[in-house]
């Protein structure tokens, strides 16, 4: 664990990443990253819809899996284009 401390710490490439993260700046990794993130929270937020709609109907478990497939669906186009309008504002 202390080698992988030191590794990042010494990496300058992890250092602008994380300095471009805290600082707000959109690069290409950042972007990828909120995107990831982004993507992870639809999937989340899928699930429960998927639950709460039609849970009853064809069971929880699929409901959810549905759910969360679908969910990123509308959001991962929004966000790509969001943080592009923001790159250039």
């Amino acid at each position: 664990m202390n080698d992988l401390m030191v590794y990042v710490s010494n990496n300058p490439g992890i250092q602008d990443f994380f300095t471009n993260l805290v600082a707000g700046e959109i690069t290409l990794m950042t972007g990828i990253f909120w995107l990831f993130i982004a993507a992870i929270i639809s999937m989340i937020a899928g699930a429960i819809g998927g639950i709460i709609l039609a849970g009853k109907d064809i069971g929880y478990e699929l409901a959810a899996i549905l759910g969360s497939l679908f969910g990123p669906a509308g959001v991962i186009p929004v966000a790509a284009i969001g943080l592009v309008v923001l790159k250039l504002v």
